[in-house]
């Protein structure tokens, strides 16, 4: 503005030169320039003052809902495997060739069902000597009485002597004890002519065949003997799993002991449908790890249970309890504590430390920290900041549903809910 005043202000008609003033005339056309450019700024600058403020944003809105009251059932977890609850290792207990096999690898097998057949040529030879032998030690034996009872009767007539008498005698208990010892090799050599078919001694399923026929198998005194398979026993079948020392003292003090039921979920489960008991505590734990080795057995009668199957394991040690509970997407981690939001009165949001339990159906179990006419924030939490303002939707918890696991052949039906109906 100050560059147009000297324009204004001019009251001497002077020549468009600049010569009568002093002027340039490069200095004029800079000052009309200028002077359009000053006044838009000017007007820019009314503009600009005259626009009104932007509005702050609305609060974010979250869902909030009160905690599920509910009897629940106090549980501790494990983890371990499954086995079997007897495993055989089937040997031969006679020697020969193999001539047949008569399983399928990992079939489902039965108590005295045939396995392998060894040749038994050699051992039915063995058995018609054996036989043979009973018949010699019967016509001893038979011999041996008819000159006993001659003699018995000459005796009192003085035509033996009681000597004589004594040697028919020995002679009739030693054909006796020969007629017994050739019977007892006819049922030895018997048991070799059944011991020719391997049978299975369990029922379960087998493993994958160690020899085949042709070949020559020895038997033996436990290891020695030739390995054919092994056989385990699933049903019913083992949890073996390890307890911390803080869990064992809990379960003593509970009363949990043999048949305190338990349930397990397989590693693609969402829920705990296979059902069991304690069945073992061992007598001592390990020095060196802090840990005790307990077992469950669980009936398996689809035989879908595997050995060696991961399992997750929870044990009844605490009764039955009334708790709250929240979906487990509503606890926030900060750092080292377990927190969750909740919408105060005012609708500022807070943060209250709690302390957790087990997952049932989907929800959290909270042990403390939290009352039942809090409203927790179940949807938005990561919106909510502790001390700022929201607007809240009503929601509701409910147990989640658990997912269905994956179909299993003859797999046993789900386990009713934990939580009271």
């Amino acid at each position: 503005m100050n560059m147009i005043a000297p324009i204004n202000d001019d009251t001497n008609a002077q020549p468009l030169d600049g010569t009568a003033s002093g002027r340039s005339p490069m200095w004029q056309r800079a000052a009309w320039v200028a002077a359009p450019i000053a006044l838009l700024a000017a007007g820019y600058g009314l503009v600009h003052r005259s626009a009104p403020a932007m509005a702050a944003p609305p609060p974010p809105t979250v869902t909030v809902a009160t905690p599920l009251e509910r009897d629940v059932t106090e549980w501790d977890d494990y983890v371990g495997r499954f086995e079997p609850s007897r495993s055989v290792e089937v040997r031969p207990r006679v020697s020969g060739a193999v001539t047949a096999i008569h399983f399928t690898d990992g079939q489902i097998v039965r108590a005295g069902q045939p396995l392998f057949t060894i040749d038994p040529r050699p051992y039915a030879a063995a058995l018609a000597e054996a036989r043979a032998g009973v018949a010699t030690a019967n016509s001893d034996l038979a011999l041996a009485r008819a000159d006993y009872d001659r003699a018995s009767r000459l005796v009192d007539v003085d035509g033996v002597s009681k000597s004589e008498l004594d040697r028919l005698r020995a002679r009739v208990q030693a054909t006796t004890a020969a007629l017994a010892a050739a019977q007892a090799r006819v049922r030895a050599r018997a048991l070799d002519v059944e011991f020719t078919v391997v049978r299975a001694p369990i029922s379960g399923r087998i493993s994958d065949r160690k020899v085949d026929a042709g070949n020559l198998v020895a038997a033996g005194e436990g290891a020695n003997a030739t390995l054919l398979t092994t056989i385990n026993a699933l049903d019913p079948i083992y949890f073996s799993f390890d307890g911390s020392e803080a869990l064992f003292l809990k379960a003593k003090r509970a009363g949990a002991g043999t048949a305190s039921p338990i349930e397990v979920k397989l590693q693609d489960e969402s829920d705990y449908r296979w059902k069991g008991k304690l069945d073992f505590t061992d007598n001592a734990l390990d020095m060196k790890s802090g840990t005790i080795r307990g077992r469950a057995v669980l009936d398996n009668p689809n035989l879908f249970l595997t050995p060696g199957m991961f399992g997750n394991m929870r044990l009844a040690t605490g009764g039955r309890t009334r708790a709250l509970m929240v979906p487990d997407t509503a606890i926030v981690t900060d750092q080292a504590r377990k927190t969750v939001l909740v919408v105060t009165k005012d609708g500022s949001v807070a943060a209250k430390p709690v302390q957790l339990g087990p997952v049932v159906d989907g929800l959290r179990v909270i042990r403390g920290g939290l009352a039942t006419n809090d409203r927790v924030v179940i949807v938005g939490t990561q919106m909510a900041q502790p001390g700022t303002k929201v607007q809240t939707l009503a929601g509701k918890i409910a147990p989640v549903a658990p997912a269905a696991a994956p179909p299993a052949p003859s797999a046993p039906p789900a386990g009713q809910a934990t939580l009271a109906q």
